[in-house]
């Protein structure tokens, strides 16, 4: 084929030629060279304008650099911030380094420490007040007085005296302090009485505030119960009023309190309720009663075998819990009155207990307290003979007499 005839076959892309690539290399090389001068260029110094030299000024043309960019592009790029580094302070070694200042407290704080040590400084006085108070009853003294001199009977003391020491650690209550002893005959609840009398007498240093009521003598049976209730009724108002004014707790034993009227628990009864004066709240109501004694009996006579064995005492003390209860919902059957009352029974006597009952009267009618004869009287008595001991039937309630006759 001739050179000028095209042929029917389409050609190949052409490759650029040299020529046009050279250039462009070119132009991108000189920009990226121009924006590197641009960063290196140092900011030119602020000077503030002269209104003065502004006129004779002449104004110069900037340097013009070569870029891609238009001028509207360039006025509206955001000026850069040069990031400032900050410099390092250092201290000499001898001076003071001060750290940074506290934040300042608030006035609220200060008054709650305020508040937290007066309610402190209260409870330590508090404190002290009851240590005070209970300690004009000399109760330790009164447990070691009732512990010698009332024999069989560490229990009943124990619970008797922890109760006194809770009710007279504090001089103001919202009700008075109700005991109730009881058990069978001859067992020591009137010695009891007689001991509690004796003792209070002597520390509040005023026999006014001591009541002793034995039923028997004040209220026979043949008087009027209400005259026996309206002379029960003065008599506590004056020995509570007395109380009072001196600022003391007074004490009032009743004795043989299962032979009371009606109207006199009535009484009492009344005399117990929050809804009374302050100065009826604070008393201590001693009641010896010798109803439930058969329960008693029958606890004692039951639980005999297990005093005896080492793993026994936890069981006795939760069958004596267990006696309290129905002591307690047997005499709410009877009166109201014994509802907010704190049983406190008083167990058989073994014959052990009743040779120290005839000791000790026998010392205190000048007879020498000698063993032998005291066994020999204790063995005049009845027992219950139970798992191998002794419970007297009337306790050392014959005592007293088989001593007279000596």
């Amino acid at each position: 084929m001739d050179r000028g005839q095209s042929s029917p076959e389409p050609s190949a892309p052409v490759a650029p030629s040299p020529s046009v690539i050279a250039p462009v290399r070119a132009v991108v090389r000189l920009r990226h060279q121009v924006h590197l001068l641009r960063k290196r260029r140092p900011p030119s110094p602020a000077v503030a304008p002269d209104p003065g030299a502004a006129a004779l000024r002449v104004p110069r043309e900037q340097p013009q650099f070569f870029t891609f960019d238009g001028p509207a592009e360039r006025a509206s790029r955001p000026a850069r911030k040069r990031r400032r580094r900050s410099r390092l302070v250092l201290y000499p070694e001898t001076s003071r380094k001060f750290g940074p200042r506290a934040e300042r407290q608030s006035r609220a704080q200060r008054c709650l420490l305020l508040l937290v040590a007066i309610v402190g400084f209260q409870v330590l006085n508090a404190i002290e007040n009851l240590d005070d108070n209970a300690l004009r009853y000399d109760l330790d003294g009164l447990e070691k007085t009732l512990q010698r001199a009332v024999f069989g009977q560490p229990a009943a003391v124990g619970r008797l005296v922890a109760l006194l020491r809770d009710y007279l650690a504090t001089h103001v209550h919202s009700r008075p302090l109700l005991l109730a002893l009881h058990g069978p005959s001859g067992v020591g609840k009137s010695h009891v009485g007689r001991l509690l009398a004796r003792h209070f007498r002597a520390v509040l240093e005023d026999g006014a505030l001591v009541l002793q009521y034995h039923t028997r003598h004040h209220c026979p049976a043949p008087r009027a119960a209400t005259g026996c209730r309206e002379e029960l009724a003065r008599r506590v108002a004056d020995v509570l009023a007395r109380a009072e004014a001196e600022e003391k707790t007074p004490l009032l034993v009743l004795d043989d309190a299962e032979l009371l009227p009606p109207a006199l628990l009535d009484e009492l009864h009344g005399l117990l309720q929050p809804q009374r004066p302050p100065r009826f709240h604070n008393a201590v109501y001693v009641l010896l009663s010798g109803a439930g004694g058969a329960e008693v009996t029958r606890f004692v006579l039951q639980n005999a075998s297990r005093a005896g064995r080492a793993d026994g005492a936890e069981e006795l003390r939760a069958a004596e819990e267990e006696l309290r209860a129905s002591l307690h919902a047997l005499l709410v059957r009877q009166h109201p009155l014994w509802e907010a009352a704190a049983i406190v029974p008083f167990l058989l006597l073994d014959k052990r207990d009743v040779v120290n009952c005839f000791r000790d009267e026998m010392a205190g009618e000048g007879f020498f307290p000698e063993q032998a004869r005291a066994e020999l009287l204790a063995a005049q008595l009845s027992y219950y003979r139970v798992a191998g001991r002794e419970f007297a039937v009337n306790g050392c309630k014959q005592v007293v007499a088989a001593v007279n006759l000596l």
